[in-house]
């Protein structure tokens, strides 16, 4: 009776450990455009409050530039910010792109939309 051995051979291994390197390499670059994100979504919802309560476009600019400060986010500015009403709402909204690198001159490139009103229910 032959025994048949079962199992990855060396270079299976090599393969498979390729692959799994490639996977956590992206992983690991799309953290911080995402920490990013999910942060400017938190920030936009709260300077949208503060519109709602009465407080003005320029005022409203301000205090994002004071919250981006806070979260490291230096590249979006509050003059970036486009303010609008809808119905009687005011909503905050931003589009972006980030463009992460993985090796050489090879990125990842992510556009983001961020909106009050998606945070809203």
């Amino acid at each position: 009776m032959k025994s048949r051995q079962r199992g990855l051979s060396l270079i299976g291994t090599i393969f498979m450990a390729l692959l799994l390197a490639g996977a956590l390499l992206v992983g690991f670059r799309m953290i911080g455009p995402y920490k990013e994100y999910f942060a400017l979504q938190r920030i936009i919802g709260l300077v949208a409050d503060e519109g709602n309560n009465g407080a003005s476009d320029s005022e409203m600019r301000q205090s994002y530039d004071r919250r981006a400060i806070i979260d490291s986010i230096e590249e979006i500015k509050g003059r970036d910010l486009v303010i609008s009403k809808e119905n009687g709402q005011v909503v905050v909204e931003i589009e972006y792109e980030r463009k992460a690198p993985l090796f050489g001159n090879v990125s990842l490139s992510f556009d983001f939309t961020v909106s009050s009103k998606k945070n809203r229910k």
